[in-house]
């Protein structure tokens, strides 16, 4: 009598535990990331404690012909917060790594125009992702305390990284990009969130070419 070959269906059984345990793992790391920074995300700039810096993180100005809404949403609040004088100095990070594509360039000529001082200004041409923006915040540019700048959905990761670099760092989001604008990109960060856990495990690190390069004594309150 011929034995049944039971493998594939405790590999097919071996595969469902493995992708549930994933999705729970992922559902956990984003409910946590974003309840233990709950309370230093700010909607409102009056609400916003004072800081030497304001950290913007990139994205692109353009897409598909268009502004993004990302980036207005981004300009908006920095420039709200230059006005109701809760920074003192922007560091704008973000990707330049082809000559037609520059993010820092691109905010800072948007906040210019929005009437803010391009001498506040410092690039950040090597801010690749949220993690190489914060490291590089920290060990090139010497920040050690921030409000940093983006997307709501964006912020907690942001502020789990900064904490895990040494950088005492709040947030401010102007407004909320409805599901409708932002919906793909939501479900984008919720896999970021869980990347960010495993570059912290394995120590990626960014570039620093140079040595550091600190921002203005007053922007770092010396």
């Amino acid at each position: 009598m011929q034995r049944k070959n039971h493998q594939p269906a405790r590999t097919a059984a071996l595969l469902r535990r493995l992708l549930l345990a994933g999705i729970v793992l992922c559902i956990g790391i984003n409910a946590w990331m974003t309840l233990r920074c709950a309370d230093r995300v700010h909607y409102d700039a009056a609400a916003v404690p004072p800081s030497g810096v304001g950290l913007v993180l990139g994205t692109s100005r353009m897409v598909g012909g268009r502004e993004n809404a990302h980036f207005r949403v981004r300009i908006d609040a920095a420039a709200e917060l230059y006005r109701a004088g809760k920074v003192r100095h922007f560091l704008l990070s973000g990707d330049n790594q082809r000559p037609d594509y520059n993010e820092p360039r691109d905010m800072k000529d948007a906040l210019v125009e929005m009437g803010v001082p391009a001498d506040i200004m410092t690039l950040d041409p090597l801010g690749l992702r949220t993690l190489d923006s914060v490291i590089r915040a920290r060990r090139k540019f010497g920040v050690a305390d921030c409000v940093i700048i983006s997307d709501d959905f964006h912020l907690p990761r942001a502020i789990w990284l900064a904490d895990r670099h040494g950088i005492k760092a709040t947030a401010y989001v102007g407004r909320r990009l409805p599901w409708s604008v932002s919906g793909k990109t939501r479900v984008r960060e919720w896999l970021a969130r869980l990347g960010a856990v495993v570059d912290e495990v394995s120590g990626s690190e960014p570039p620093i070419e140079g040595g550091p390069v600190p921002l203005p004594p007053a922007a770092l309150g010396r």
